[in-house]
């Protein structure tokens, strides 16, 4: 998948869902058993998920990194002059 947050998204949930839906077909208290099955999904996504959750922090810290970029080159941009655009007489 090109989408690293889709593919973690969807296995995260689907953990979930498939545990949520074992203990509600062995009557278990619906209550508990969505509390149980969101701290075990939780569990198993931190102990497997691993490689998943690192192409994900990856993908986050790409778009902050692209981000930041755009706007420090903008900044170097006035910042060479030594003087910003607001500072300048309107005549010059």
């Amino acid at each position: 998948m090109k989408n690293p947050w889709i593919l973690y998204i969807t296995l995260r949930v689907g953990l979930f869902a498939a545990i949520l839906a074992i203990m509600l077909a062995l009557s278990f208290d619906p209550f508990f058993a969505a509390l149980i099955a969101a701290v075990v999904s939780l569990a198993i996504s931190l102990l497997f998920f691993g490689k998943q959750r690192s192409a994900v922090s990856e993908a986050i810290y790409n778009f902050n990194k692209k981000k930041s970029d755009k706007d420090t080159v903008f900044e170097d941009g006035e910042s060479e002059d030594g003087v910003s655009a607001s500072d300048k007489p309107a005549g010059k």
